[in-house]
């Protein structure tokens, strides 16, 4: 009897992105593997956006398009995976794209690890096509060594992170409630973590399939405001959550990077931002909050970490300098 292969729901939230959407939705299309519904969320474009969306719906029939008031990246998500029919799940932002075997990869690789995530390695791109070579080698992550993972070399931890390079069971969202914060930017980091947890393991193709496009000047990214302290919101979350389902070891290294965080956002903080002396205050008393709250857990944490952190809270100027002189050597 012929396999049918179910359903894969592809969510791609659209705002704003006028220049990149048909390249993104193009290589959709031509995915090798094709029983696809694509879902647009047209998260109240003002551009031309909206027609885009609905010339594809016309031209092919396994997209789709809703259109709704802007909602951000986190509600047009959510809207998508509550009107995904798919047995299967994976986002792609409108200004990325993918290789045309993105899907059917990352589908074999979930039916051989009978894993309920699939990732693969993303290739920071400008538009050049997507070129890796033929690989099926990958790695299982379980349990607490898969939330480990997040805090692993900053590249390696991204490709953890992130939304957008994975392909996810549908039931993970559905039997959990799982959805993105409204309202939020760092919506990823407030959100994979509770996925790892519900799927318990996570097979890792080592292959670029995703192209995580670089030349969007106006990327959220790119300017810091108090928005950005979010992204400590959603650690401090992950923290109450690892202590309540017994990821203690891990606390260490979530409580660093905390702190860590403090300390690169407040020389970040420059002068030109907006409420920049009252934000910087608050990075020095989270950090100090943090080596409290953290207390034993920081403790394990090499001495010259430790006293980098006591350093900072006496004099920021004096920690730069010193780390200065220490990585030029």
């Amino acid at each position: 009897m012929e396999r049918t292969e179910p359903l894969i729901s592809v969510i791609v939230p659209v705002y704003q992105v006028e220049a990149w959407l048909s390249r993104c939705v193009d290589s959709l299309l031509t995915q090798t593997y094709e029983n696809l519904e694509i879902i647009l969320v047209d998260d109240g474009s003002l551009d031309g956006c909206p027609a885009i969306c609905d010339a594809y719906a016309k031209q092919d029939r396994r997209v789709r398009v809703i259109h709704q008031e802007n909602r951000g990246l986190s509600g047009a998500r959510n809207v998508g995976i509550n009107m995904a029919k798919g047995e299967y799940i994976a986002f792609v932002d409108s200004d990325d794209y993918v290789a045309p075997d993105f899907i059917g990869a990352l589908y074999e690789l979930i039916q051989k690890s009978g894993c309920a995530i699939g990732q693969c390695r993303f290739a920071r791109v400008r538009g050049e096509a997507l070129e890796s070579a033929a690989n099926d080698a990958y790695r299982m992550f379980r349990g607490e060594c898969l939330m480990e993972q997040l805090y692993g070399a900053e590249e390696d931890a991204t490709y953890f992170v992130v939304a957008w390079n994975k392909l996810y069971r549908r039931e993970l969202f559905i039997e959990t409630g799982i959805r993105y914060p409204l309202g939020r930017i760092h919506e990823d980091e407030a959100t994979t973590y509770r996925l790892f947890h519900a799927a318990g393991k996570l097979a890792f193709l080592d292959r670029a399939l995703y192209g995580y496009f670089t030349e969007n000047a106006g990327s959220i990214t790119s300017v810091f405001s108090r928005k950005r302290l979010q992204w400590l919101s959603a650690h401090e979350e992950r923290i109450v959550f690892f202590r309540e389902n017994g990821y203690e070891n891990l606390l260490p290294a979530a409580y660093r990077k905390l702190c860590d965080a403090c300390i690169t956002f407040y020389f970040r903080c420059t002068d030109d931002v907006e409420e920049a002396e009252a934000l910087r205050l608050e990075l020095k008393t989270r950090l100090r909050q943090y080596r409290k709250e953290g207390g034993a857990w920081i403790c394990r944490l090499p001495f010259r970490t430790r006293f980098g952190y006591l350093l900072f809270g006496v004099s920021p100027g004096l920690y730069k300098q010193i780390l200065s002189r220490i990585q030029e050597k």
